[in-house]
């Protein structure tokens, strides 16, 4: 039976600024550690954001739909453009991958993602997450709010020390 891989939980929102400068260090630790690390978003929407949460609730149909990360990447990569467009943005971003723009605009109606949305705002004030981009692994948390600078290098090091404990 194989361990556990170490597991990264990347709590973020898609209209944080923060979070687009983020993408490089979470690109980074993709291709560094492929599938050997669990890279994880978890969802943090920020109330000074009025289209966070529509934009969570976008990124969960992403996953469901086989790009997340890759949508994720593409509206972080465009915040400007989505606070001023807001939600009709959301599905333009998903016909441009390819998703199915349509179901896009259903699950933002019908709101089918809102409980994991809820769940993990609830979990994230729980263990102390105030801002976003903030990383939690192996029991630590690295708030990335205040400055990415030495996060990528601390991550690594835990990610390491993780996968080397493994049996």
């Amino acid at each position: 039976m194989n361990a556990p891989k170490p597991l990264l939980d990347v709590w973020c929102e898609l209209q944080c600024p923060d979070c687009r400068s983020a993408l490089d260090d979470v690109r980074a630790l993709r291709e560094r550690y492929g599938d050997r690390l669990d890279l994880r978003l978890r969802h943090f929407p920020l109330e000074k954001h009025k289209h966070s949460f529509a934009g969570a609730q976008a990124a969960e149909e992403a996953f469901e739909q086989g790009k997340g990360w890759p949508y994720v990447e593409a509206v972080l990569g465009r915040v400007e453009e989505f606070d001023r467009a807001g939600e009709s943005f959301l599905v333009e971003v998903a016909a441009e991958l390819g998703l199915d723009s349509e179901e896009f605009d259903t699950a933002l109606i019908d709101g089918r993602h809102i409980l994991i949305v809820d769940a993990d705002q609830a979990e994230g004030k729980a263990i102390g997450v105030t801002g976003t981009p903030t990383y939690v692994i192996g029991g630590e948390r690295l708030d990335g709010g205040k400055s990415q600078e030495g996060l990528r290098a601390r991550i690594e090091e835990i990610a390491d020390r993780l996968l080397a404990e493994q049996p």
